[in-house]
């Protein structure tokens, strides 16, 4: 009779939760088929070298809306990207220094930072600092001294270009990284402006929820305007969809109407809800790291997959293009 009852109880929790594991059967529940699927990924994965860009191509990772999982994104694709064997840096930009956190470098005021970058005091080179869990990436780290650089440089007149001038110069000597990452504040300001001047294309966070159409449209809109009026190289659009809750409609339909207004610029790796991706910097380390083989851990290093893939794809769509006007 106890039997009976504990077969029928496990027979209603395996309904109510889309199934769960019969030991006596062999099925296998939605968590089961997550993790042999992550093993499956980082199989393919795991090994393979991305490909590196024909010159470095410097990408902000920009979001004016806040809570998004825009640092989030730049140090685990940061990460990913070093782990696929590119040489990569990251300028943290961000006056929290939260990127600066995630990837172990220390960021107390009086460190050389992006601030003295931006006012002439440092190059980056001279900030860099190695990031100590990840072989081939470099930060320049944020102190607090960084929220005082919008104000001190309000009234320069190039003020908008004083992080291109550090990026160029880093971009020229021999041990120049392969990719750069800038993560941005949340905010459109002058830190976000120096960015976007600074850089060839934009990686946008947006969260699975339906405020991310309108802060979209309206980033959108002011790219355009820094392509007219001070970047026309900021070409490189690439969105990636975060904080996906598969057990809602909701997120599914916010993914899909980001794909319908932007079908050429979303990824199709998107980033789902995780508590490790959460964990990862109270222990000043990124996912890639902390839990390499959970579920954040693969959504990340299939995100640096196919943007690298991308910015190679678009190195070799611009070559031919050149050999014909020079001939």
């Amino acid at each position: 009779m106890r039997e009976t009852v504990e077969a029928m109880l496990h027979t209603r929790l395996s309904a109510r939760k889309g199934g769960v594991v019969d030991r006596r059967s062999g099925n296998s529940s939605p968590l089961m088929e997550e993790l042999a699927h992550n093993q499956q990924t980082l199989r393919e994965l795991e090994g393979k070298l991305l490909p590196r860009p024909s010159r470095p191509v410097v990408i902000a990772v920009a979001n004016q809306k806040g809570g998004v999982g825009k640092t989030t994104t730049a140090v685990n694709v940061a990460a990913a990207l070093a782990l696929g064997g590119l040489r990569v840096a990251v300028i943290d930009s961000d006056p929290q220094g939260n990127a600066s956190t995630a990837l172990g470098i220390p960021h107390t005021q009086g460190t050389r930072s992006t601030y003295e970058v931006l006012l002439g005091e440092s190059s980056l080179r001279e900030a860099f600092r190695p990031c100590p869990d990840i072989p081939g990436l470099v930060v320049c780290p944020a102190t607090i001294d960084l929220a005082g650089a919008e104000v001190e440089l309000v009234d320069e007149p190039e003020r908008a270009t004083f992080l291109r001038e550090a990026v160029d110069e880093l971009l020229v000597s021999p041990d120049r990284p392969d990719i750069v990452l800038i993560d941005c504040p949340p905010s459109l300001g002058l830190l976000t402006l120096n960015a976007f001047v600074a850089s060839d294309g934009l990686l946008i966070p947006v969260q699975a929820e339906y405020y991310a159409l309108e802060g979209l449209s309206f980033l959108w809109r002011t790219v355009e305007r820094i392509r007219d009026e001070l970047n026309p190289g900021l070409q490189q659009l690439m969105i990636v969809v975060t904080m996906i809750d598969g057990r809602t409609r909701l997120s599914a339909e916010v993914a899909s109407e980001v794909r319908e207004h932007f079908p050429e610029q979303v990824l199709n790796a998107t980033v789902p809800r995780s508590v490790r991706v959460s964990e990862a910097p109270s222990y000043a380390q990124t996912v890639l790291t902390y839990e390499p083989r959970g579920t954040g851990s693969v959504a990340y290093r299939l995100v640096a997959h196919e943007m690298a893939n991308r910015l190679a794809a678009a190195d070799s769509a611009i070559e031919p293009d050149l050999e014909s006007t020079d001939g």
